[in-house]
């Protein structure tokens, strides 16, 4: 009966990469029962960070490994976005991700579980939930090593930059970073656009794209993209832009 166990634990160990997160409920899926999991506890092979949840023993755990568990064993639509994932990426300042407030997106609803939220380490994140976007579309695999997370693209990372804004987000720091972003696919972008259904995003991304010169713009088919009706005051005392029918800050303009 030992060795048998072993076994599995040695394809345990072998199977899963270090620094993730081990959810009790995937391992059930995986054929390890509450009472081998419990052994495996017992024997300090695995240790509990909360109510479900494991790490191997010694292991350092980041938020990163937390994420990679709801993605891959919880298959939940959460992924790294905004300026956290523009900074990964490069084309935002700097980040120490360590030692920062990350932000991570979900659907309108998703709430993070008790393990999660629990953690000391890792409150200082922020999980912003919208449905502005459809949850897959936009987001790239990002390899950290001993494991790939799902993060936003940069056309997806500014849009989500631009649907906190002005309130959690600088409207002047968004087009310092849209002018950065001059390699955009016009296929990519006018397929965020289309699913999009902020009309803000939508007015203030064609605004901030254009002002910026970018070459990719003329490649876009605006016509395709609903734009709504109306005027939209994203902030008080602004400039007005007429194309987009949309009030921006007068030191962008």
């Amino acid at each position: 009966m030992s060795i048998k166990i072993d076994d599995k634990l040695n394809k345990l160990l072998q199977d899963t990469p270090k620094g993730a997160v081990l959810l009790s409920s995937w391992l059930m899926s995986k054929g390890y029962s509450y009472s081998l999991q419990h052994r495996y506890l017992k024997s300090n092979w695995l240790e509990t960070i909360g109510s479900g949840a494991f790490k191997r023993k010694n292991d350092d755990l980041s938020v990163f490994g937390a994420i990679y568990a709801l993605q891959h064993q919880n298959g939940k639509n959460i992924h790294l976005g905004g300026k956290s994932a523009l900074s990964l990426l490069g084309f935002a300042h700097y980040i120490e991700m360590s030692n920062t407030s990350l932000s991570f997106f979900a659907q309108t609803g998703y709430k993070l579980p008790k393990w999660f939220k629990n953690n000391r380490e890792w409150k200082n994140h922020k999980l912003i939930c919208s449905s502005f976007l459809p949850p897959q579309l936009g987001t790239m695999d990002y390899d950290l090593g001993n494991f790939k997370i799902k993060i936003s693209t940069p056309a997806r990372a500014i849009m989500e930059c631009l649907e906190i804004a002005p309130k959690k987000f600088d409207l002047a720091e968004a087009y310092l970073i849209m002018e950065g972003l001059t390699s955009l696919k016009p296929g990519d972008v006018q397929e965020l656009l289309e699913a999009c259904t902020s009309v803000k995003v939508k007015r203030l991304f064609l605004y901030f794209s254009e002002a910026a010169n970018h070459s990719w713009f003329k490649y876009l088919d605006i016509d395709k993209i609903n734009l709504g009706s109306g005027k939209r005051s994203v902030v008080k005392d602004g400039m007005y832009n007429e194309k987009y029918s949309i009030t921006v800050p007068k030191k962008i303009n």
